[in-house]
């Protein structure tokens, strides 16, 4: 079945965990040109991910639009790493799995706060979700967004322009105050203008919250959307050791804050920064126990 209809059939989805982390334990930076440069090491990752037993793969292309490359002299080209990072992913799934292309923030903001209009956003959106799309992607992943009105535009190019599924997912400051990003948007009010906008699936995802913080916000969300709801936290909250970002949440304890996210209300679960195949594996051991 397509990946709209597995949405509406399966009570429960698995997605993957973070890309970023573990490319940094490899000794390899974020995520600029890593599917150019270093692809057998993408590729390692997300087989191991598609082994830890999740329905979906995320591509490594989470920034990859034109105003983030341009703005951050990244010297790649967007469509060369796109199509590259919807490669690797497909190598890595099995026949079952399912692949999201995986879209976020441009870096910059909308005015007045910075100097870019939203037909700039759409423009840069739509030409990266094009390239998924035509890469052959089952649905759409927009995550890690701390504005909401980017979130609104990255949601709305996708609808206007391809038949497939968007997940949209907001990184929320804080769980008080009735969830808040960094810009002050409330969860409810992500969660009723993302529907209005079209989203299939929303969520929450990185932002500063461990997975017990997470749930509350889930809760939230479900309250104010009939839409399903996707949980994505991370592996704890950072710490800094000697210059290193660590994230220290063992595998048990992060599955444990999944279930705590799913009792609030979240169908669909994965990992964020700090989270292995090792934490999305013991997800899966502690859904099938259910």
């Amino acid at each position: 079945m397509d990946f709209s209809a597995f949405l509406q059939n399966q009570e429960i989805i698995l997605l993957d965990g973070a890309i970023g982390t573990e490319l940094d334990k490899r000794g390899l930076i974020g995520r600029a040109s890593n599917n150019l440069d270093s692809p057998k090491v993408v590729l390692e990752i997300q087989r191991e991910y598609a082994r830890s037993g999740c329905h979906a793969l995320t591509t490594n292309t989470l920034t990859m639009n034109r105003i983030f490359i341009e703005t951050h002299n990244l010297g790649i080209d967007v469509r060369e790493v796109n199509r590259a990072g919807v490669e690797l992913a497909r190598q890595a799934a099995d026949s079952k799995q399912y692949l999201l292309g995986n879209i976020s923030s441009t870096g910059q903001l909308l005015e007045p706060y910075g100097d870019y209009s939203e037909s700039q956003f759409y423009d840069t959106f739509k030409e990266q979700v094009q390239i998924l799309a035509e890469a052959g992607v089952d649905g759409f992943l927009a995550e890690t967004v701390f504005d909401l009105r980017e979130a609104v535009c990255a949601v709305r190019v996708c609808n206007d322009n391809f038949p497939l599924p968007v997940i949209a997912s907001i990184a929320f400051a804080t769980e008080t105050k009735g969830g808040r990003t960094i810009m002050g948007n409330s969860a409810e009010d992500c969660a009723k203008s993302l529907t209005d906008a079209g989203a299939d699936v929303i969520g929450a995802n990185c932002g500063d919250l461990d997975p017990a913080q997470m749930a509350v916000v889930v809760a939230i969300l479900k309250s104010a959307t009939n839409k399903p709801i996707l949980a994505q936290p991370n592996a704890g909250k950072p710490k800094l050791v000697e210059d290193k970002t660590i994230f220290e949440m063992a595998p048990s304890d992060f599955a444990a804050g999944i279930a705590e996210c799913l009792n609030a209300g979240a169908s669909i679960v994965g990992g964020c920064c700090g989270t292995t195949p090792e934490h999305i594996r013991a997800v899966a051991e502690m859904l099938d126990e259910k």
